[in-house]
């Protein structure tokens, strides 16, 4: 419940905030309402700036979604070790140390988040800390460090912000053309009733929303490939590939959003197209060549 009460109330500030830019940029930059240039200002707007406001927010999201606890002072040795891992790896990657965090779950993962190579967080779960021998998890957490020194968070915001404007876009300009031709030359049609229109709209988002999901998860995947990549470097392309054995047994991954992006471990789908993450066995197969 406080995942989706979370969920609901950013995604209503991100509107209001949102709303409230394309009410001001509109008039300020001398848009007619109806213009193709109008209707591309307000799909980028809401296409770009829900997913930076997202960025942006995403360590703060991240913290209370899986109600992850920040190492301050570390308690055990546990916490110290994790503490060390990271700090020596992310000097080797060349970045500010991260944030890193422990959430309970009894599923094996990890993520990183944060709006920048240098400002950012690495959690793990007590479900990977318990599953998982000290040489597995420190190449679970070079994964994530080499998902941070890569910059993934950003790209990948950036190709979906790319991806979300076309879908606003052209769904709403598809719709303004039949509504246009529906009307006929002498505009005396009565063309699309107004819910008639949101209907097509929404119904091409879905559509355009499924294509554009194939091309940011086929991102996603090469992301994986690399942090992967980055593991073999930091740590170990062995202990990267006793990692990736052992979440064979994992469960199904309980992250959302761009955690399950940046996490370990990915959800399951029936189609590679719409995986987050490639197959076990491939990212096995890619790690050979470093051994």
């Amino acid at each position: 419940m406080k995942r989706v009460l979370l969920f609901i109330a950013t995604n209503i500030a991100i509107v209001v905030v949102l709303s409230i830019v394309l009410s001001i940029l509109g008039p300020a930059l001398g848009l007619h309402p109806d213009s193709y240039a109008s209707l591309l200002l307000f799909a980028a707007v809401f296409g770009f700036g829900g997913a930076f406001i997202s960025l942006m927010l995403s360590k703060t999201i991240a913290k209370y979604s899986v109600g992850a606890q920040i190492i301050q002072q570390p308690s055990n040795s546990t916490e110290r070790w994790l503490l060390d891992t990271v700090a020596r790896q992310s000097k080797q990657a060349g970045i500010k140390m991260p944030e890193v965090a422990i959430y309970d779950s009894p599923e094996m993962n990890a993520f990183a988040t944060g709006p920048s190579r240098n400002n950012s967080l690495v959690a793990v779960s007590t479900g990977l800390l318990q599953h998982m021998d000290q040489y597995e998890v420190e190449a679970v957490l070079a994964h994530e460090v080499s998902h941070v020194a890569n910059g993934d968070m950003v790209t990948l915001t950036l190709i979906q912000g790319v991806v979300n404007t076309f879908v606003i876009f052209l769904a709403r300009a598809i719709a303004g053309v039949i509504n246009s031709a529906l009307r006929g030359n002498n505009n005396q049609g009565e063309g699309l009733g107004g819910f008639a229109y949101y209907g097509i709209v929404i119904v091409l988002e879905i559509v355009f929303g499924i294509l554009a999901s194939i091309i940011v998860m086929w991102f996603s995947r090469q992301r994986e490939y690399r942090a992967d990549a980055g593991a073999a470097k930091l740590q170990n392309a062995h202990a990267m590939i006793a990692a990736l054995n052992r979440l064979k047994s994992n469960h199904e991954s309980q992250l959302e959003g761009t955690m399950t992006a940046f996490g370990i471990a990915g959800k399951k789908s029936r189609a590679e197209w719409f995986m987050s993450h490639p197959p076990i066995d491939k990212r096995i197969a890619a790690l050979r060549q470093y051994c």
